[in-house]
């Protein structure tokens, strides 16, 4: 059954679940209180990284002498279950970890991070957040088009002038936009952008049907047709073998003269140079990005340059209330396991998210 795994029926004590990221104290009381017999809950933030803002998993990494580092290992040696994949050598999961059973990761696309580790090969089971990060992305997409609608570069660049300039302004109302992906994110993108009168198309490459939101789907064979009929395109999938520059210059240059696009997937779903070339050929009208093909995003990139692009550090997603939305879902998933029931948001090897 696809998600199934379960607490080890041969394990004489409780579960050991083990904190790999940073988590607020009393979040770990809310994992231990899903069973205080079967489950026993190691957190301990000396040994971990230092969160610097509100659901900051990477942190700033311990700097641990031998015995910590010793005290670290040991920890992880006798983990079944891993809240987040470990900060040390995380591609040595299997070595370090032997009993590990399953690792609730706090992102939503793992895959590309699994298949870099090599981790996807191994028999752990992983679970993403997908679902958790729809809302603040949605907004996301929601602030990048009114950004770029309402000419939010020009406003800024006269008030900095305090130049009062009369101009002209584009009604997001009554637009089309293509939605790439229609998993949980994209769902919430296309609820938040009909809301604002946004007429959706909607593409995927699974025949399932329009979800809320989405006026027309589009089949496959007719998507470049589509691009050249839509005022913007938003990215909101997966990133896998498929979908590696899914739009390059040929989608691009499909789309219609002053066109906008989005992105809140990964960067190397577009081909990055393509999309600046378009740009500043003045083919689009500009660009909001909270992810890119190389991240950091490179000093010298002209992105940061361009006053029509919307340069966001791939922080969309992070909000203040994130991380008890992720104990919600960590929590139900813990009882699925003691229980023996499916988890939600297995990562599935052969689809690759």
């Amino acid at each position: 059954m696809p998600g199934s795994v379960r607490a080890d029926p041969t394990s004489r004590g409780p579960t050991s679940v083990v904190i790999a990221s940073p988590l607020e104290a009393e979040l770990v009381e809310r994992i231990r209180d899903v069973d205080r017999e079967r489950l026993r809950v190691r957190h301990e933030p000396d040994l971990i990284p230092r969160a610097r803002f509100a659901a900051d998993h990477a942190g700033i990494k311990p700097d641990l002498d031998a015995a910590g580092l010793e005290r670290w290992l040991g920890i992880l040696h006798s983990a079944d279950v891993l809240f987040d994949l470990d900060w040390y050598a995380p591609a040595d999961l299997p070595k370090n970890a032997p009993r590990l059973r399953w690792v609730q990761t706090t992102k939503s696309g793992i895959g590309e991070s699994l298949r870099g580790l090599g981790l996807d090969r191994t028999d752990i089971v992983f679970t993403n957040c997908a679902g958790v990060h729809g809302v603040p992305l949605a907004e996301f997409v929601a602030l990048g088009l009114l950004y770029l609608y309402k000419d939010v570069p020009r406003l800024r660049e006269e008030q900095a002038r305090r130049s009062w300039q009369p101009a002209v302004a584009r009604v997001i109302a009554g637009s089309r936009v293509l939605l790439v992906g229609l998993g949980g994110l994209g769902r919430q993108v296309a609820t938040v952008l009909a809301g604002l009168g946004v007429e959706v198309w909607g593409f995927r490459r699974t025949d399932a049907g329009a979800p809320a939101g989405v006026a027309r789907m589009i089949d496959p064979a007719d998507f470049r047709d589509a691009l050249a009929k839509v005022d913007a395109l938003v990215i909101a999938c997966p990133y896998t073998a498929e979908t590696h520059h899914l739009i390059g210059a040929a989608e691009l240059a499909a789309l219609p003269a002053g066109a906008y696009v989005v992105n809140v997937a990964r960067g190397a779903i577009i081909d990055e140079r393509a999309l600046i070339e378009a740009i500043a050929s003045g083919h689009l009208g500009g660009a909001a990005l909270d992810v890119f093909e190389t991240e950091p995003l490179p000093p010298e990139s002209p992105l940061w340059a361009m006053p029509n692009v919307l340069v966001s550090p791939h922080r969309a997603s992070v909000v203040d209330r994130e991380n008890p939305l992720i104990i919600d879902l960590f929590v139900d998933n813990l009882g699925r396991y003691l229980d023996g029931q499916p988890l939600r948001n297995v990562y599935d090897r052969d689809r690759g998210y």
